[in-house]
């Protein structure tokens, strides 16, 4: 008879940041810096499309759509990396990594639709 394992997985361990408290509270302020930076410029590009008194152009509703997109991309998994860094805790569930991963992908796929019907509406206005 085979022996198999059957134990199952329910947490992963997140590996890459420092165990130094100086680096860490550094990392902290880098990473929470360039997450607020990225939410705040893509809601005032989001804000400045919708403000604005022309028509919107496609342009305008390509630029909203990327940066929601860009929201999308960075509140995945900089939030969790922010917490893990605070609360010095490494674990991450099965479903919790699933979920970020599930959202992830989602981003990139709309933030590549968006790309992909850009480039078809300016390809077919061109002639």
């Amino acid at each position: 008879m085979e022996k198999e394992n059957k134990t199952g997985v329910g947490n992963f361990i997140v590996l890459g940041f420092s165990d130094d408290p100086d680096l860490q509270s550094l990392l902290f302020g880098l990473l929470l810096s360039m997450y607020l930076v990225t939410v705040l410029g893509n809601l005032l590009i989001i804000l400045a499309t919708i403000s604005d008194s022309h028509p919107h152009t496609p342009m305008s509703f390509f630029l909203s759509n990327l940066s929601l997109a860009d929201i999308g991309f960075t509140s995945t998994s900089i939030p969790k990396a922010l917490r893990n860094i605070q609360t010095q805790s490494r674990v991450i569930t099965f479903a919790g990594c699933i979920s970020e991963i599930y959202f992830f992908i989602s981003c990139c796929w709309k933030r590549l639709l968006v790309h992909l019907s850009n480039r078809m509406k300016n390809s077919c206005s061109e002639g």
